[in-house]
């Protein structure tokens, strides 16, 4: 099968799908949601023992955004949610799914998802959250993606969304400064004729790697107690050394496993959208890829890492900036705690 690349000079490209399925999924619309108190660099320096130049030449981050003491995960991906609504025109009760990708859910239980579908009026979904850490939008996505694919639902809601400040301690001058707090929600709905939508998708996972980045604390193995909190299990822990080798690698990995699967180069991508956990690590995968530098979405400046809130976050920020146009063909790229790591090809159809 063969689309058209605007982004190669309208180069025909050819592409080897998987079996045709009888719909086709696309996102039809983008909202998000960052809260409006920043963090930045220069607060952190009264905080911890860190300075501007050392985080922003490892990381690129200058600023995050943090919520008010109080507000959810379920209230900024709610706000998210209803943007995304309202750019389509759409109505809450439309809505058939609602699958929400965090890592701080509100509580263990109910759902994120549950919370949201009663706080946006999205009376007849159904839904569910999914954990996958920085991985969880291009997993949700696919999820999303498969319940249109099949026939079941046409309109369904995937959110990124992470309040991380509520589980960083601002004491560990090695995590607190990575981790800001938002959501991004897109709308996923059946392609209209000669329109192509999502493509294809490659995920792993790496179990062996838990130990590198998590939250050991209350779960089944470490429930809340006086220990756990003493402890500070209750907050992310990261070996920064293990995690940022991984990253590297397997970013680019899984991203030239996908291109090279559907028989295109990095350079006939007309944008790359990756995960927002590291500068470094977004231009390292770019050029493995060969992709120019103006192709590539970075934000992790203005938000640092919101962790499942990243590639909504950089969509928005691609539209906003006339870098993501109707047509272009898109790779979406994330490694996470699991480990996880995922790619996702598509056409965008906004």
């Amino acid at each position: 099968m063969r689309f058209p690349n605007e982004a190669a000079g309208g180069v025909e490209l050819s592409l080897t799908l998987k079996p045709r399925v009888a719909v086709r999924a696309k996102i039809s619309s983008v909202g998000i949601y960052v809260p409006p108190k920043l963090l930045t660099n220069a607060d952190l320096e009264r905080m911890v023992a860190t300075n501007d130049q050392w985080i922003t030449e490892r990381t690129g981050i200058r600023e995050r955004h943090i919520v008010d003491k109080g507000v959810a995960t379920s209230d900024i991906a709610a706000e998210a949610a209803r943007i995304c609504l309202a750019n389509r025109g759409v109505a809450a009760n439309e809505v058939e799914a609602i699958i929400v990708g965090t890592v701080t859910p509100d509580m263990i239980f109910p759902s994120t998802a549950c919370l949201v579908q009663d706080k946006i009026g999205a009376k007849g979904a159904w839904g569910f959250d999914l954990s996958a850490a920085c991985s969880g939008f291009p997993y949700a996505l696919q999820v999303g993606a498969k319940l249109v694919e099949s026939g079941a639902h046409k309109k369904v809601l995937v959110i990124g969304a992470d309040v991380m400040s509520s589980i960083v301690d601002y004491t560990d001058r090695t995590t607190c400064i990575l981790f800001g707090d938002g959501a991004g929600c897109v709308l996923v709905e059946p392609c209209e004729e000669g329109e192509v939508g999502l493509v294809d998708f490659w995920h792993e996972i790496d179990g062996s790697g838990a130990a590198s980045l998590r939250m050991p604390g209350g779960g089944s193995l470490n429930p809340p107690s006086h220990e756990t909190v003493d402890n500070k299990m209750h907050f992310i822990q990261q070996d920064g050394q293990a995690v940022y080798k991984f990253a590297v690698r397997k970013m680019a990995e899984a991203s030239e496993m996908l291109l090279n699967r559907n028989g295109i180069t990095g350079a006939e991508l007309g944008c790359f959208i990756p995960h927002q956990a590291n500068k470094r690590i977004i231009l390292s995968t770019a050029e493995r890829l060969g992709m120019p530098e103006d192709r590539v979405i970075i934000n992790i400046d203005r938000y640092g890492n919101t962790t499942v809130g990243t590639i909504p976050l950089a969509m928005h920020t691609a539209m906003a900036d006339g870098r993501l146009k109707k047509g272009d063909l898109v790779l979406l790229a994330s490694v996470g705690a699991g480990f996880t790591v995922g790619s996702t090809l598509l056409r965008w159809e906004i």
